[in-house]
């Protein structure tokens, strides 16, 4: 997304919300605040991950981490290899049903985010394999024993962020990666094997959205032929995988900065989001397959749940009726981002007071009567307050409670996690039994 709200979130918690937070702002900041904070969280980051790295480096681990890599992607001979990775996976369950959208996102219940894998991007990410842009981040190689710990723990979808930019052809084809695309795959396949939904997008992918303002045509042709390419990889998967149309990328503050106080700009902006989310729909639907009555998810303008449910933000036209509408909740944002003060906010450590479950209910009747009323469909895509800065109640009564909230209200809530916080991916266990309880006490 843009700097106004997007960087924000990825500045304070590099490690709990890459690229993947948004939430309703308080109070308006300025870039160079924004970037003061990013750098420092990005310095954090990476000297913490490479610390980390160092310190578990002996030979079990990396017999480990072979192992996991092995399992990632069956091996292949040399003498299938370029044809094997030009062909895409063969889906393992194929059957669309006749289940409308809001039903189906019930089915999903509660869910959990793939996070800091595949989205992981970089500059500095070495460039001779996919693998290093997957791990880029903190995660191992994904395998099927992390896929099922997730199934097994409760949970029903499976959000997978991806930058499909990575390792991507530079002839102007905007051709992706084969190996990309069949790791995907992989992890799409185990995750609908193992009952869970799956839901794929194109999350922050290096910011490339944000020159949808400035170079319309270019961004659109790339936009295009991404979802071409997915849509074609994918179009004979059964209805247990949602394509979702983008991350938090659906705003422009160069068109129409929301803090600005006055409405300049802002119908050209909304217009901007509504063009991509009906090319999105038609793209999808034109490439035939399963792909003609898939479930898919539309990005909130800025998955901001306020902006969502402003007028000027339009659902787009599907001939099938099958669409949802995606929000993030991130509220308040002195809470679930910060760790110390900033110049924007006064970092919070606690949380559950009369007035705060005012708020959160807030939100939650705003979507309710804005979409579920009108039987639209609505997945939290996003959710979740972590940081070192909270005990680990406060944290589990926030998240317990916004999951409670919104699955009452029926929608999906998807909590984000990634490597190290609640689940050990190489054990494949939550280490937060407290959590997964107080979580999934709402079935109760």
């Amino acid at each position: 997304m843009k700097k106004n709200v997007y960087l924000l979130i990825v500045t304070s918690l590099f490690s709990l919300v890459m690229m993947g937070c948004k939430s309703e702002l308080p109070v308006e900041t300025d870039d160079a605040q924004i970037e003061d904070t990013r750098a420092e969280a990005d310095d954090t980051q990476i000297e913490d991950t490479r610390a980390e790295a160092d310190d578990n480096k002996t030979e079990d681990t990396n017999v480990e981490a072979d192992d996991q890599v092995d399992d990632a992607i069956p091996e292949i001979t040399n003498a299938q290899a370029e044809v094997t990775k030009e062909e895409p996976l063969l889906p393992t369950y194929t059957t669309m049903r006749d289940i409308t959208t809001m039903d189906l996102v019930r089915e999903m219940g509660l869910g959990i985010n793939l996070g800091n894998t595949f989205e992981a991007c970089g500059d500095w990410i070495n460039k001779s394999s996919i693998d290093n842009y997957i791990r880029a981040w903190g995660s191992p190689m994904i395998t099927e024993k992390i896929i099922k710990g997730y199934a097994d723990a409760g949970f029903g979808v499976l959000r997978i962020p991806v930058a499909w930019s990575n390792l991507m052809s530079d002839d102007g084809s905007y051709t992706i990666n084969p190996d990309l695309m069949r790791k995907v795959q992989q992890v799409v396949n185990w995750t609908v094997d193992n009952g869970m939904y799956a839901i794929v997008n194109i999350h922050w992918d290096n910011g490339w959205f944000s020159e949808f303002s400035t170079n319309k045509d270019a961004s659109m042709e790339k936009y295009t032929r991404i979802w071409t390419q997915i849509s074609e990889s994918f179009k004979d998967y059964g209805d247990y995988l949602m394509f979702e149309s983008l991350n938090e990328e659906l705003g422009w503050e160069d068109i129409w900065n929301r803090w600005s106080g006055n409405s300049n700009g802002k119908a050209e902006a909304y217009a901007l989001g509504n063009e991509i989310n009906q090319a999105f729909v038609d793209i999808v639907r034109a490439s035939g397959g399963n792909n003609s009555n898939r479930h898919l998810l539309i990005a909130g303008y800025n998955t901001d749940i306020e902006l969502t449910c402003d007028p000027l933000f339009l659902m787009p036209d599907d001939p099938v009726s099958r669409c949802a509408v995606s929000v993030h909740y991130y509220t308040p944002s002195t809470l679930t981002i910060l760790e110390e003060d900033a110049s924007w906010g006064k970092a919070r450590t606690t949380w559950g007071d009369e007035a705060d479950l005012k708020e959160l209910d807030k939100y939650v009747q705003m979507m309710k009567t804005r979409y579920i009323d009108n039987d639209i469909a609505v997945i939290v895509g996003e959710y979740g307050c972590l940081g070192r800065n909270k005990t680990a109640e406060i944290r589990n009564l926030y998240n317990s409670t916004v999951a409670r909230e919104f699955y009452n209200a029926n929608m999906c809530p998807v909590f984000w996690s990634t490597p190290g916080d609640q689940y050990d991916r190489t054990s494949a266990e939550f280490t937060d039994k407290d959590m997964l309880e107080m979580m999934f006490s709402v079935f109760n």
